[in-house]
Formats: structure tokens, C-alpha cells, sequence
């Protein structure tokens, strides 16, 4: 991969990220990348969410974001997404995306970064497992409102 570019997401990436994110995730729900990058510059959390680039081309994306404190956790960070071109998994470029957001918030002082994944996940709990990611404190809670 050498041609592979790790750079903070930018609002143009809106229709990339949307693409690859429906090509993995097989629903109608949309979801507002635009807003999400928005809201990201306006907090300045924006340097924290990563585009994978390769010749040109977006083929993955993280979005992350710092954590102040709640239920006991000191400032540390959350993974709120993580996705590559299905065409292209397998090529690191998630590993390159987690490094490079690792190095960020080791930078930012944070030593701790969260994330939830769903237990039948196996692919993105092994993806995580070989990042070194383990169990949490945390039991993820849920309520259906009817």
C-alpha cells in the first residue's frame, strides 16, 4: 500500500464514506456524514477521524471522538465507526487507520480509547482483538422504548 494516505476527514469526503458505509452495512438508515464532519470541526474534535486514500480515491474511514469524563471514566476516546471498501479489506489499511489515530490521542494524553462492537461480530472483534483492544470495565446497557 504505498500509495495509501491517512489524512483527517474533510466534508468532501461525504459521498465516499456514505458509499463505503452502505456497501458494508445493509440497511435504509441514513445517516448524515455532513453533519457528523460539521459538528466534529465545531468542537475541534475534527483531527481525530481519519480518511484512508488510496491514488486518489477514499476506501475507508474512522470516526472518533475524545470523551470527558461520565460514569466514573477519566478523559479518554471512542470509536463511533470504522469501515473499508469491502474491495479493499484485508490490505491494513484499518490497522493503518487505528495507528494513526492511536498516535493522535497519544499526542492529545489520552491513554484510553473505547469502542462496542456486537458479540457476533467475529471479523471486527478479531480486527480489534489483533489491535490489542481487550474487554472494558463497561457492560453496554440497553431499553427498547416502545
Amino acid at each position: 500500500m504505498d500509495n495509501l494516505l491517512i489524512r483527517s476527514l474533510r466534508n468532501g469526503d461525504c459521498n465516499d464514506i456514505d458509499r463505503i458505509y452502505h456497501s458494508i452495512v445493509k440497511n435504509s438508515e441514513k445517516i448524515d456524514f455532513r453533519r457528523v464532519i460539521d459538528e466534529q470541526s465545531l468542537t475541534g474534535s475534527s483531527a481525530s477521524s481519519f480518511a484512508a486514500e488510496l491514488n486518489g480515491k477514499v476506501v475507508g474511514f474512522i470516526i472518533s471522538y475524545i470523551l470527558s469524563g461520565g460514569f466514573g471514566i477519566d478523559k479518554g476516546a471512542w470509536i463511533a465507526l470504522i469501515c473499508v471498501d469491502p474491495k479493499f479489506m484485508g490490505k491494513g489499511i484499518g490497522k493503518s487507520m487505528a495507528k494513526k489515530m492511536f498516535d493522535y490521542y497519544k499526542e492529545q494524553g489520552i491513554a484510553n480509547i473505547y469502542t462496542s462492537v456486537r458479540w457476533d461480530s467475529t471479523d471486527l472483534l478479531s480486527f480489534f482483538k489483533a489491535l490489542a483492544f481487550d474487554r472494558s470495565n463497561f457492560i453496554n446497557l440497553r431499553k427498547v422504548l416502545e
